[in-house]
């Protein structure tokens, strides 16, 4: 086994080391979710913590890790006669990305089912961590269903199990970490909750604090044990005072005075649930408790908050997660006793921190952000710019074609019609089309075609009776041949390739009609956001398209490009769909089984360039070519419509809707099926 870096020796990134130190402390505080860019150490920390946790005593045999003190009444290998217990180190699992269900939570022992002919349980993952550490790295690329049970698991503290047969209930204590890089895709806020505490990560900028992080890498490349044995009294040293901080946990006091402080401030951050609430407490208890004290003070209330608030108060997905810490402070002097009040009347210093830093030690570790501060652009407001401008005149005099105008603000975005591909594909799990996928509801059993992945039990049982006394069948087992084997058939549904080419033309340049958009753009935006697609973002104005965004699974990075998207100029219509096509064809070599979806997001008008309308309708005829199941957008408004963007949609082979219909309280219907052929006009 190899030896882990020190977590002693780890370079900066408090918050980091904190938060995994108080789920040391107190487990019950719910885990810990580190984002961060790639290369700040996270996944080391993480490991380097099993090295700390105490020692952990279990029933000898138990392959559920039961305490000979208190074992498990329900546990499968139970009931535990008393016996003395044997000591082994905390395990530390980890979940791989591409985990099934079935090694996540255990399923049926296949193999004794069919020789032996009994039920036996096969324990998965939560068994092995239970009492240890459950660490997911890239925790927002693994499956949704995945998720919902590993943290279902964490909060009840035990995992069960109703398949195939089998019912099955064992207890499943762990710390949970999970680690992500935000830029690879966000968790839905639902799953957030579920997480104790969040901490954010940066390479620091320092450069002497740079030099030291490479410094110790190297010495610990070259010899590891010798670098671990330079560290283990400061190892040492930290395991004792965990130790000791989890004998102090039970007694510390937590006073009416402080409870009322975490029920104000999860007030005044609107956060939904009471799970905050108790995390918060729990967090304030484990920070006095590691601090060596007995009582909680309001210095523990704000650092808790600062950790277990930032991923819970209500926001738009898009913005970046943090807390206004001024806010903070006013809240927590309003609810404080008034004592408190009238004594720090005049200071101007931040609260010191739990080790008596002057900067509240961390926690959060982003700038304040206030909910819905979007400043309006310079312009928007006050200047002469007419509300809205003819349609059909795009190119009026008075008016510059190639002007290019000041980015408007979206709208407040809205809750869209589900947009679907039709049809059932195989691509990547998610929430938007129907798919062939290894999750969801069985539908069906097939031969497998090559290794078998998802045994269909019942199918696989009735395909083998007819045949046991011609093959001598002799006791309680079943004689199973290879020919016998099924393949459990699933439907579930996908993520796509959401592809949106926006027009950021002069024809769409009016301030009311752009911030409209955008706000469409924005709740379509969201939509792929909980639905777990991936994104990329075409514009197209003046003489040519771009790539505002290639394909990414960060949605949170359209929304920002989208914000800042100016307008102005022609409208070269055929130069974003070929541009779209492109994309498309680059992105189907790379993932072939993830279906795109083309929104287009435009008035029709095709302008500049010889015979700028014919040539949009041959580029759309290309999507339509290769089945790209799309819609489009009508952005056209006023008394006077031409009906362009209907008909752009006929030669694409999908479905106009307008702006307006995109609401999914629209009484246009609730939901509005993408269709890869045609509509008569």
């Amino acid at each position: 086994m190899s030896t882990p870096y020190p977590f002693t020796a780890i370079v900066g990134q408090d918050d980091l080391r904190l938060g995994l130190l108080l789920n040391a402390v107190s487990p019950a505080v719910g885990g810990v979710l580190v984002r961060g860019e790639k290369g700040t150490a996270k996944s080391t920390a993480v490991r380097a913590l099993a090295a700390l946790m105490p020692e952990v005593s279990v029933v000898p045999g138990c392959r559920f890790s039961c305490d000979p003190v208190s074992p498990d009444p329900a546990c499968p290998d139970g009931p535990h006669a008393q016996a003395a217990g044997v000591s082994r180190a905390a395990r530390t699992v980890e979940l791989p990305v591409g985990a099934s269900e079935d090694r996540l939570v255990g399923a049926l022992d296949i193999e004794r089912a069919l020789s032996e002919g009994v039920k036996a349980f096969e324990p998965g993952l939560l068994a092995d961590a239970h009492r240890g550490i459950l660490y997911v790295d890239e925790v927002n690329l693994l499956h949704d269903h995945l998720v919902d049970l590993l943290l279902d698991a964490a909060a009840m503290g035990a995992s069960y199990v109703e398949r195939e047969g089998v019912s099955v209930r064992h207890a499943a204590r762990f710390l949970l970490v999970g680690t992500m890089n935000p830029e690879e895709g966000e968790l839905r806020p639902q799953l957030l909750d579920r997480f104790g505490l969040t901490v954010e990560v940066a390479a620091s900028r320092d450069t002497d604090e740079r030099v030291e992080v490479v410094r110790r890498r190297l010495a610990y490349d070259d010899d590891p044990e010798g670098f671990a044995a330079r560290w283990a009294e400061e190892e040492t040293a930290l395991r004792e005072r965990i130790g000791a901080a989890r004998a102090l946990l039970p007694r510390v006091v937590l006073g009416d005075a402080v409870l009322r402080q975490i029920a104000a401030t999860c007030a005044a951050f609107e956060v939904d649930g009471m799970r905050a609430d108790i995390v918060m407490a729990r967090t304030a208890t484990a920070l006095a408790a590691w601090a060596g004290r007995e009582e909680v003070t309001a210095d523990d209330v704000r650092q808790a908050a600062l950790l277990a608030l930032p991923h819970r108060r209500r926001r738009n997905p898009f913005d970046a997660p943090g807390l206004d810490e001024d806010k903070l402070d006013q809240t927590l002097d309003e609810a404080g006793p008034q004592e408190s009040q009238e004594n720090n009347d005049g200071d101007d210093d931040p609260d010191p921190g739990p080790d008596g830093g002057g900067d509240g030690g961390g926690g959060g570790g982003v700038p304040p952000q206030a909910d819905g501060d979007r400043t309006p652009p310079q312009g928007s407001e006050g200047d002469d710019t007419p509300s809205e401008a003819p349609d059909s005149a795009p190119d009026a005099p008075g008016r510059s074609a190639g002007a290019e105008q000041q980015p408007v603000a979206a709208a407040e975005p809205f809750r869209t019609k589900m947009l679907s591909v039709p049809g059932l594909g195989e691509g990547a799990a998610g929430r938007r089309s129907r798919a062939r996928t290894a999750h969801g509801r069985t539908t069906g059993a097939v031969r497998p075609q090559g290794a078998l992945t998802k045994l269909h039990l019942a199918a696989t049982v009735q395909a083998a009776a007819p045949h046991q006394r011609s093959r001598g069948r002799s006791g309680r087992g079943l004689v199973v041949r290879r020919d016998d084997l099924r393949q459990a058939t699933r439907e579930g549904r996908e993520g796509n390739l959401v592809l949106f080419v926006v027009d950021a033309s002069g024809s769409m340049a009016a301030r009311q009609r752009m911030s409209a958009v955008k706000g469409a753009v924005l709740s379509l935006l969201l939509d792929a956001y909980q639905r777990r697609d991936k994104v990329g973002l075409v514009t197209f104005r003046g003489k040519e398209a771009e790539v505002a965004l290639p394909p990414t699974s960060s949605v949170d990075a359209a929304a920002a490009r989208l914000e800042s998207l100016p307008t102005g100029g022609r409208t070269p219509l055929a130069a974003g769909l070929l541009k779209a096509h492109d994309v498309l064809r680059v992105e189907r070599l790379r993932d072939p089984s993830r279906r795109p979806l083309l929104v287009v997001v435009t008035d029709g008008r095709a302008t500049g360039g010889p015979e700028p309308v014919a040539l949009a309708g041959r580029a759309a005829r290309l999507h339509q070519a290769e089945g790209t199941a799309s819609v489009v957008v009508d952005c056209e408004s006023g008394y006077v419509r031409l009906g362009l963007a209907g008909e752009l949609a006929r030669e694409l082979g999908g479905t106009a809707v307008m702006l307006d219909e995109l609401r999914a309280d629209s009484i246009a219907g609730l939901v509005k099926d993408v269709t890869a052929a045609g509509r008569a006009a």
